[in-house]
């Protein structure tokens, strides 16, 4: 009775693993060549597929073809894999540096080597001569910096850093009723054309709850409103989602809103803590919540940017602006009142009630009697 195959994804790729263990490299490009058809290299195990085969073609000594093979990984979803690919791309990209002539020793081929005898007897006639002094060693100098490689390397980085983060990302939380929230996010790019993070990003939320619109260098993502929780968890995932495109290794987000129900209005306690440490300052890069309504001595906290007044074209002054700060942690508490229009009408329909019963009272104490008709 046949048993049933493993088609786990450690049993796929173990025979290529073991050849290239045992340095063949040929086998091991064999083996990998169907399973990289089935994977592609937006999956994780097409990731790492491709690592080894990039492993392979080094040990081959084929450096284009294996940092082609890391460039290919750009599109990985998996961030870890992606890091790697760019760390190997690097490395094989790295212009090779020419050893000082000094550094190294060059032995002799055994052709050009003169036979014992021969050397015996050479040594016999320069002891019957006088034994010359030995000529000065060869003058060597402190070793040439690269520095054209070096700002070569500087110059790439701040080209990437710039344009990766020429980027205006504004994320609004709007609370449009007590228990519901309806959250947009607004990325604008400086270059006036979309970003690769920008597209990414859109074909990665198709069939979610967000509504896209692209026009140009901004991309605008709308999701109706929905209760406070399923909309908070729907705004830490696309953060989530954010990160991890963008390379970038960040704790989960933190929000949090507390609302108790007194009939008259709702009492909200909203927290929310980004942990950016991990995210480095880059030229062009702003990122900011927007909180409407709220009046601002509704904040209690707002680390370490202070929240700003966001003024409308109407001169509303209900909304709130904090810009977050990268490489920092940025927390935010506020606390405020929903007031219930019911609520409030009702207690207040119930205050003329009393005091018209209160006037009526004061009538009839005061001898005029109840109303009559007239005669």
């Amino acid at each position: 009775m046949l048993q049933p195959e493993n088609d786990s994804p450690e049993a796929l790729s173990e025979p290529a693993r073991q050849a290239l263990d045992r340095g063949d490299y040929g086998r091991c490009q064999q083996l990998l060549a169907p399973l990289l058809e089935q994977h592609p290299a937006s999956t994780p195990l097409g990731g790492q597929l491709r690592l080894m085969l990039a492993t392979a073609q080094m040990g081959q000594g084929n450096s284009a073809a294996a940092a082609a093979t890391c460039r290919s990984l750009r599109v990985c979803r998996d961030a870890g894999l992606r890091a790697q690919a760019k760390e190997l791309q690097e490395v094989l990209d790295a212009p090779a540096l020419e050893r000082p002539r000094e550094w190294s020793m060059t032995l002799p081929s055994l052709a050009e080597v003169q036979p014992l005898e021969g050397q015996a007897q050479a040594l016999a006639r320069r002891r019957r001569r006088p034994i010359a002094p030995p000529p000065p060693a060869p003058p060597t100098g402190p070793t040439t910096a690269p520095w054209g490689f070096a700002l070569v390397a500087l110059a790439l980085l701040l080209i990437t850093a710039l344009l990766g983060g020429c980027v205006d990302l504004e994320t609004s939380l709007r609370f449009t009723a007590p228990g519901r929230l309806q959250i947009s996010q607004s990325s604008q790019s400086s270059t006036g054309s979309p970003l690769p993070w920008q597209r990414q990003l859109a074909a990665d939320l198709q069939g979610s709850a967000w509504k896209q619109r692209q026009n140009h260098g901004e991309l605008q993502l709308r999701a109706p409103a929905l209760p406070a929780r399923q909309a908070l968890d729907l705004l830490a995932a696309s953060v989530k989602q954010g990160a991890a495109l963008a390379a970038v290794d960040l704790p989960d987000p933190d929000f949090a809103l507390i609302e108790r129900n007194w009939l008259l209005g709702v009492r909200q306690r909203f927290h929310c803590s980004l942990d950016l440490r991990g995210l480095q300052p880059l030229p062009g890069l702003q990122l900011s919540l927007s909180l409407e309504p709220l009046p601002q001595r509704a904040v209690r906290r707002a680390e370490p940017l202070p929240v700003q007044v966001k003024r409308s074209s109407q001169g509303n002054s209900s909304a709130l602006v904090w810009r977050l700060q990268p490489g920092s942690m940025n927390q935010l508490d506020f606390t405020c009142w929903r007031w219930s229009r019911l609520g409030v009408g009702a207690l207040l329909i119930g205050l003329l009630l009393a005091l018209v019963a209160l006037l009526q009272r004061l009538k009839l104490a005061a001898g005029f009697g109840p109303p009559q008709l007239p005669a």
